[in-house]
């Protein structure tokens, strides 16, 4: 798909400009986010704008993936392409959440996008940590590759049973809602789109403040979903300085446009009705996938490898599920879970 500029071996380790580059460009558009916002702080963004930054953000990915196939190759460019459309699709799910908090603590269309913003700054330092680490440990350990599959199976099947009604009960409940309280001087007055007030004289966090740190705990969570899955669709054999800047990059161009995309569809999310089933289908995939070729090992041990795994996905005495595929089947099951909203929707 992106094999359309020639290109020369890719070195196997990423140079230090292109970090610096990659992070500069984030920044940049941060700022010009943050001053756009800015200018309209007194009021929600409104559906056009935020379309329009969808509309954005999708391209500068796209673009990026043509940048890398242009320097690193197309295989690299479609790895870029299928963990970002994976993060982005998980992402989704993730929003209902952020309704559910914001619902909960009474917090105005208005000051939800400050919140969001900060959000999405602590996310990109997680993702960071989270991905140097996770990509280090597995390279490592390589027992962890299919412990993380067989957490992403178990997530994927505890998805498809759970309860949308279940998921925006006990806020209050929450450990950080709990924790912030407990130790914090909290008050439930709004003081504006600020985190810290005073009150009688004494400092004291606002709800907005709560929020932030419900929303950044929220993303913790998702990211230990996360990160493994799209680690999951990447080739055990590529060099550990690839993993990292593939999965940062695709990770880092899915939440910047996540903003953008709560105003976007946060009013018309539960139309995709088929949408968890589809994300709990490619956890369970990607968790099988990231577990089968340590399972075959144990079999090949024994001799018995080409008993039981298909000849399709052995290469070179090795099982291996071509990079092509799993994108492919990711890519149709969210087309279809999509397309089956549409035909089939939710009825009121």
């Amino acid at each position: 798909m992106f094999a359309v500029f020639p290109v020369a071996e890719a070195p196997l380790v990423i140079p230090g400009w292109a970090w610096a580059a990659f992070l500069g460009f984030i920044g940049l558009m941060l700022a010009l986010d943050l001053g756009v916002f800015k200018k309209n702080s007194d009021q929600a963004p409104s559906f056009k704008e935020a379309v329009a930054w969808c509309v954005v953000w999708v391209s500068l990915a796209v673009g990026f993936a043509f940048l890398l196939s242009a320097w690193r190759g197309p295989e690299d460019a479609e790895l870029f392409a299928g963990g970002y459309v994976l993060e982005l699709a998980l992402s989704v799910d993730n929003l209902f959440i952020f309704i559910l908090v914001f619902a909960h603590f009474g917090i105005p269309e208005r000051l939800q996008h400050r919140v969001l913003f900060w959000g999405i700054l602590g996310a990109v330092a997680m993702r960071a940590v989270f991905i140097i680490v996770g990509v280090a440990a597995v390279d490592r350990f390589a027992l962890l590759l299919p412990l993380f599959g067989a957490f992403l199976l178990f997530t994927g099947v505890k998805m498809a049973f759970a309860h949308d009604e279940a998921e925006g009960k006990g806020v209050d409940e929450n450990l950080i809602v709990r924790m912030t309280k407990k130790f914090l001087p909290v008050t439930s007055r709004l003081h504006g789109d600020a985190f810290w007030a005073k009150e009688d004289g004494r400092g004291v966090f606002t709800p907005l403040f709560v929020v932030l740190l419900v929303i950044e705990g929220t993303d913790l969570l998702f990211a230990v979903d996360s990160i493994p899955a799209v680690l999951g669709i990447l080739p055990a054999e590529m060099a550990i300085e690839e993993k990292r800047f593939i999965a940062f990059t695709s990770n880092i161009f899915a939440i910047m446009g996540l903003r953008s995309m709560y105003f976007a569809i946060s009013g018309f999310m539960h139309y995709f009705r088929f949408l968890k089933p589809a994300l709990s289908f490619i956890l369970v995939f990607i968790g099988l996938k990231m577990i089968l070729p340590w399972a075959a090992g144990l079999g090949q041990a024994e001799g018995q490898l080409g008993g039981w795994v298909p000849a399709v996905l052995v290469h070179e005495g090795k099982v291996h599920v071509p990079t092509s595929v799993s994108l492919s089947i990711i890519g149709f099951i969210l087309a279809l879970a999509v397309g089956l909203s549409v035909v089939f929707p939710k009825k009121k």
